[in-house]
């Protein structure tokens, strides 16, 4: 998941000058920049209510809106503390989706300001795990009605994990990507 997130996702956004989450434990601001900004990031507030979650995703994008670039350096080195089951798994991974989308509605002013591949990216992160939760649900409801599913269904969710799997487990020469696919 993070070796995906910032070799292949990070990577892509920062050719054109903006990546769009600069992660907690592998980021680094200029003071002064961060100085200008603290105000907003103090006070992060979605839907009226104090929020407290995504916190790096939320101030990445405060400091594109305030005109600064936000790079990718391939060859930095960060540890983090990461789930080691799957309950804290999946609970971090609601907390990112969370914010993915909050934050996206702060992006959203912004866009039209970055490259197209950005705008096009950020929709994806919106979109793409909306479309594959309810081609997975019309499957699923399919399977309990009609008691099957379309053979294309199955072999498109299939076919799309093993393409980004194998990009992956190519490009880090690592075979072990490709079962993150399951």
């Amino acid at each position: 998941e993070y070796w995906l997130a910032c070799n292949e996702e990070r990577a892509a956004q920062a050719r054109f000058g903006a990546v769009m989450c600069c992660c907690g434990p592998c980021a680094m601001y200029r003071r002064s920049a961060l100085a200008l900004l603290l105000d907003q990031y103090e006070a992060q507030f979605f839907r009226g209510k104090p929020s407290d979650f995504g916190e790096d995703r939320h101030l990445t994008i405060l400091m594109l809106k305030a005109g600064f670039r936000t790079e990718y350096v391939s060859d930095a080195i960060a540890a983090t503390v990461v789930p080691d089951s799957l309950g804290p798994y999946l609970r971090q991974q609601l907390r990112w989706a969370r914010s993915t989308f909050r934050d996206t509605f702060l992006a959203l002013r912004l866009l039209p300001e970055l490259d197209g591949y950005l705008t096009l990216d950020v929709v994806g992160q919106n979109v793409g795990p909306l479309l594959l939760a309810l081609s997975s649900l019309a499957a699923l409801a399919q399977l309990l009605i009609a008691g099957s599913v379309p053979w294309w269904t199955g072999l498109t969710l299939a076919a799309m994990t093993m393409v980004r799997c194998s990009v992956a487990a190519l490009r880090a020469r690592e075979l072990r990507f490709l079962g993150f696919a399951l």
